[in-house]
């Protein structure tokens, strides 16, 4: 079964459980996406998007996702494995610093 539904500028479409949206591009190529998905998945303003092009006139739209939470996270799980506070990697961080810079720049 095929239904449809008007959401404000857009129509959806859900053909047995796939929902497809009908959009219309403005005049400088902005493309909304409705705010039911926006919500949805918590997009917000200033999120990236990957768009590819399937080369058929097809097009597939993707949140481009940061890594920087997900390596935070693990730096976070390897750091409370080795019984190590931040204080604990702080304490140190100066005298390696220092020991990179001699590696790296001194002369002997």
């Amino acid at each position: 079964m095929v239904e449809f539904r008007k959401i404000r500028n857009s129509t959806t479409i859900e053909i047995g459980g796939t929902v497809a949206l009908i959009l219309q591009m403005r005049a400088k190529g902005n493309v909304t996406i409705p705010a039911e998905l926006r919500q949805k998945y918590a997009f917000s303003d200033g999120d990236v998007f990957t768009l590819i092009d399937l080369g058929d006139g097809s097009f597939f739209l993707t949140p481009k996702i940061s890594l920087v939470p997900k390596l935070a996270a693990e730096m976070e799980a390897i750091r409370e494995e080795a019984g190590l506070t931040v204080d604990d990697l702080l304490q140190g961080l100066s005298e390696e610093r220092r020991q990179l810079y001699l590696e790296r720049y001194s002369d002997g």
